[in-house]
């Protein structure tokens, strides 16, 4: 039983977070199944919400999250800023590869991408904008992992790891030994770890060029390519180090 419960808040809270990328739309029962609330206070609390803009009704009759609460999420500080200082050199970064480039920060044990660009002819990925994954389970998230603190890499590191192709390292002595080369080198090159068909080269991205990791970017490219890798290190290291360079100064000038 949710500890949130009990006060009016904690409903609403359970309501919306019965949705997520496996399941954006809900019906009415589905979420008082989910929630664990009685229909009818499920009844009035997705009516209020509806009625704030938090949810939006499909034509089947179904619920889904609703533009207003993307117009809050969209304000959200720690994300706004360094999406802002970021999209340019993302975007100078698609230009010189035309690969699939990716913004993720971390979250606790998790990674949360939080910008994307794409072409046409990139390959197909597996993740989102939103979307979260176990923090060693990508390119991106083992660079976050590297730069986490101690608390949270042993928590990991102490945790069974996901398989997700049988490339996957899982093995938490071959994974220690590989985020301590991540510390060293700076770019990571994930080669099918999360996906058989992608290789990821990743790179930590600081408040100011010697801060604290805010971020990581990635480039993600088709396996078949993967050959491309290692001359993808420099205009992504550039990239890194301009997020990380205006990210730095927009600091000092807040401060």
């Amino acid at each position: 039983m949710s500890a949130t419960r009990s006060t009016a808040a904690g409903k609403v809270l359970d309501v919306l977070a019965a949705f997520d990328r496996e399941h954006p739309a809900r019906t009415l029962s589905e979420i008082a199944q989910r929630t664990g609330l009685a229909l009818s206070t499920t009844h009035r609390v997705v009516a209020e919400l509806a009625a704030w803009g938090a949810l939006e009704r499909g034509e089947d009759g179904s619920w889904h999250v609703g533009l207003r609460l993307w117009e809050i999420a969209s304000g959200c500080p720690r994300t706004q800023i360094l999406r802002d200082v970021a999209l340019p050199f993302m975007q100078d970064l698609y230009e010189a590869t035309h690969e699939n480039i990716q913004l993720a920060v971390r979250e606790g044990a998790e990674l949360v991408f939080v910008e994307r660009i794409a072409g046409h002819r990139s390959v197909e990925l597996v993740t989102m904008v939103g979307a979260r994954f176990p923090i060693g389970s990508t390119g991106m998230g083992r660079v976050l992992l590297a730069h986490a603190p101690v608390d949270i890499q042993e928590e990991v590191l102490e945790s069974p790891l996901r398989a997700w192709t049988p490339h996957t390292v899982t093995d938490p002595r071959t994974l220690r030994a590989q985020l301590d080369r991540i510390r060293r080198e700076q770019v990571f090159v994930s080669d099918r770890q999360l996906s058989e068909s992608t290789v990821a080269v990743s790179a930590p991205v600081r408040i100011g060029r010697n801060g604290p990791v805010s971020a990581a970017l990635g480039i993600v490219i088709t396996a078949r390519g993967a050959s491309r890798a290692r001359g993808l290190r420099e205009p992504l290291l550039r990239a890194a180090y301009g997020i990380s360079d205006e990210l730095g100064r927009r600091t000092r000038s807040t401060a």
